[in-house]
């Protein structure tokens, strides 16, 4: 079973055992989150579970989908970086192995029948293991918080955080919020939702400039300092939730039909897809910069989706890695209350050409040669505005 240590997998343990008369294994997967993990071991063994993993998979997660994450520029619906969408696939991946060590004959884990994570969950176990039974005990019984609050008093069971009033997922790449008074879409979300980042008012009041460096769409250092992934996303969470960068507060198209209104911090996420976008520009030719827009939204819609074992997301990721070849090079930026300004920007592969576009000493086509160019480019629209009379 998969166990993050919260209300609805805790009271799924002793529920399972009670209804199904099942032997609980659960598997906690260290994506980045910030959790007391021992406590969450001792709270799975006291409420019923047989035995409990815990697997170290922030390298993994890292590697294999927060970097195609950046070099695919992934924001779904031009705002949200996948910080959740992109861990939960890993996190399948993770609890199918330990249930093949185990000879497990069900998977289980606690989605609700509302949100996404139950689709992305239950495809990449049926892509993974696909004679396996899923079992989702609050979709299964239509759990609700309340019940499940009551029924943990009644036996007994520890639960984590039982007062707070938001539902939060993190992990290294973003945390996302959830519930209580940020459902109100006309209402601003309170600074206690907050975490990673804080309020305009209290940002410093001068920019901080930053370098990033990276080498085939990868960054690889700030500031001149070659880094770890984990180093730099690390380093720019806290650099850049101090300037108040990377919150997200958006109406979000769900994939169950719903609308919702979330709310994220993603500071590092958010400077580095802007620094890579940036990058990008320099460097491809404007059918090949179009193109890529294109096969980015693809690629974060599946994403988004639960298809990450769709054929075609790892198709634009091949493709979407190949033009990364030309992303080389560094961006000079400046953090300030809330901004992310570009400053600069260097490739050795970039097409810009400052002795070709400078206005004052750069090349100029002749007249006969712009005049040729402009007939020519308009033709199809010229022609079609004589012949309809419009």
């Amino acid at each position: 079973m998969s166990y993050s240590g919260g209300l609805d997998t805790t009271v799924a343990i002793s529920l399972l055992k009670e209804r199904l008369k099942a032997e609980i294994i659960t598997v906690t997967v260290d994506v980045g989150q910030k959790e007391d993990f021992e406590k969450i071991e001792e709270t799975a063994l006291k409420v019923g579970a047989i035995k409990h993993y815990l697997i170290d998979a922030k390298n993994e997660f890292l590697g294999n989908y927060v970097l195609p994450c950046i070099k695919m520029n992934c924001l779904y619906e031009e705002q949200y970086p996948l910080g959740t969408a992109l861990a939960r696939p890993l996190i399948a991946k993770k609890v199918v192995e330990i249930a093949k060590k185990e000879g497990a004959n069900a998977i289980a884990h606690g989605s609700t029948s509302k949100g996404n994570d139950q689709v992305r969950f239950d495809l990449t176990i049926m892509a993974e293991v696909p004679d396996k039974q899923i079992i989702t005990p609050v979709r299964k019984w239509r759990l609700t918080r309340e019940w499940e609050l009551s029924y943990a008093k009644k036996k007994g069971i520890p639960i984590k955080n039982i007062h707070a009033s938001f539902s939060i997922d993190e992990n290294l790449w973003s945390r996302s919020i959830e519930g209580d008074v940020i459902d109100d879409a006309t209402k601003k979300p309170p600074e206690s939702a907050f975490e990673w980042t804080v309020p305009i008012d209290k940002t410093p009041s001068t920019p901080q400039k930053i370098v990033i460096e990276f080498k085939e769409g990868v960054p690889t250092a700030i500031d001149g300092e070659e880094l770890s992934l984990k180093e730099i996303v690390t380093n720019l969470n806290k650099i850049g939730g101090t300037h108040g960068i990377g919150r997200i507060d958006m109406i979000e198209n769900r994939l169950v039909g719903l609308k919702s209104r979330e709310v994220y911090e993603a500071p590092a996420a958010t400077i580095l897809i802007a620094s890579h976008k940036e990058l990008e520009k320099m460097v491809y030719t404007p059918r090949e910069y179009r193109f890529k827009r294109t096969i980015d939204q693809m690629w974060s819609d599946l994403v988004y989706q639960g298809l990450w074992h769709e054929p075609l997301r790892k198709t634009l990721q091949q493709t979407g890695e190949n033009m990364n070849k030309w992303v080389s090079g560094a961006i000079t930026l400046e953090l300030y209350k809330g901004n992310i300004i570009i400053n600069g920007r260097y490739s050795k592969y970039s097409l810009y050409d400052e002795k070709k576009a400078d206005y004052n000493k750069g090349w100029y086509p002749t007249e006969e040669e712009a005049v040729g160019f402009i007939r020519i480019w308009g033709f199809h629209s010229l022609d079609s505005y004589w012949k309809r009379g419009e």
